[in-house]
């Protein structure tokens, strides 16, 4: 059992009066032939059309043309069915300025952004753009399947712009996810070079506490082998002194 849908939002776009079609498990109605039930069920409420500008004429009746160019929606709704057509009622000056005034309340309302790709902004132009070319294919067929062509194209421009956007932001991101990894991986490095340094700081002031030691060892030598060397040699020349007052005392006693 499908599961029923929910009457759809309040749209930029003039609609007709929801008419019940049938119920649940008889979804023929002489009012909607089954290839507009299709289209109405497949298409989304932003108002993509299935079809392209070449697959619509002029000739059609307003209802029919309309139908086609901007299919009707649908929902059920206890076990009903509703379909909503496109109003064909013709548009006034007040009714632009009205269209105008309620796409600027609902931009400010649902809180969409101005700049940078935004759905709600983007859903809101095209509902705005669709009412536009609803009210000029009552007006002028020709006029309203050209807008229909322009907003097309508008839309593949856009999708493409989107697409770049998405491709280039994930780009980005890859490109940031890398970034972090190098990042984390040159910190790393650093704390090891970091220990390293401390390391051989470490080695270094235990050498020249080693090299300072050996230093003082050798002078504290030094200095003794020096005063040994003058004590030995001061006792040298005293005995020479010795020896020579001696030897010159013995040259008198024989004289």
């Amino acid at each position: 059992t499908a599961a029923a849908m929910a009457a759809p939002p309040e749209s930029l776009l003039r609609y007709c009066p929801p008419v019940l079609v049938s119920r649940r498990g008889d979804r023929a109605s002489p009012g909607v032939s089954g290839e507009r039930g299709e289209r109405s069920g497949s298409r989304p409420l932003k108002g993509i059309p299935p079809g392209t500008p070449g697959s619509f004429s002029a000739t059609q009746q307003p209802q029919e043309l309309l139908n086609a160019i901007l299919p009707p929606r649908e929902w059920e709704e206890a076990h009903k069915l509703w379909v909503q057509e496109v109003s064909t009622a013709p548009s006034t000056r007040r009714d632009v300025l009205m269209l105008q005034e309620q796409l600027d309340r609902q931009l400010q309302q649902r809180q969409a952004r101005e700049t940078g790709l935004c759905p709600v902004r983007r859903e809101l132009y095209t509902q705005c753009f669709d009412e536009l070319i609803r009210q000029s294919t009552v007006s002028c067929a020709e006029r309203g399947l050209l807008l229909l062509r322009v907003r097309d194209e508008l839309q593949l421009t856009l999708s493409a712009y989107q697409a770049l956007y998405e491709s280039s932001v994930a780009f980005g991101v890859r490109k940031a996810l890398q970034a972090e990894r190098g990042k984390a991986q040159l910190e790393s490095r650093i704390a090891e070079l970091e220990k390293e340094k401390k390391e051989l700081e470490k080695q270094v002031r235990e050498e020249k506490a080693k090299c300072e030691a050996i230093e003082k060892q050798e002078t504290e030598r030094r200095e003794i082998e020096e005063r040994k060397h003058s004590e030995e040699v001061l006792f040298l020349k005293r005995t020479n002194q010795q020896l020579k007052v001696s030897k010159n005392s013995e040259m008198v006693k024989f004289s």
